[in-house]
């Protein structure tokens, strides 16, 4: 069980926006950067991983590598006390890629993907209807930046 995660210095965030920028780089090249030894850099990596601050690492993928596949964004306004039912039901959909609370005017974005339009709008016909869901509006994304 991953201890409770202590404050993070300027260290700790450094080698964290290192990390984020590219996981795949070498300690050394990050002790490097951080102007510190190799075996500070593997504690520090190792204590932000045992206390659950760095869950893992990952691979993105250029969007135009994944060829067929759809992206879109839906803000979604819940009703009443829902939140949490709603949440589940989205988490169990095939589409839903990732999913964000936040304020303002929507209650939830869920970030989705299909392999086709027709798909697509079959995905969100399923997911308008789920209970709880007082309105939404989705988009489309046709292109990123900056991933």
């Amino acid at each position: 069980m991953p201890t409770p995660p202590a404050a993070l210095d300027d260290i700790d965030r450094e080698l964290i926006a290192l990390l984020r920028a590219n996981a795949r780089t070498p300690v050394v090249a990050l002790a490097k950067a951080l102007r510190l030894t190799r075996n500070t850099v593997q504690h520090r990596i190792d204590r932000l991983e045992q206390a659950g601050v760095i869950l893992g690492y990952t691979l993105k993928l250029r969007p135009e590598t994944e060829s067929g596949r759809l992206r879109a964004v839906m803000s979604i306004a819940v009703e009443g006390s829902q939140g949490e039912a709603v949440r589940r039901a989205l988490w169990g959909h095939a589409q839903v890629v990732g999913l964000h609370t936040t304020n303002g005017r929507w209650d939830l974005i869920a970030e989705l993907r299909a392999e086709s339009l027709e798909a697509f709008n079959t995905a969100l016909g399923e997911i308008r209807r789920i209970p709880g869901i007082a309105s939404s509006e989705t988009s489309l994304l046709l292109a990123t930046d900056k991933a």
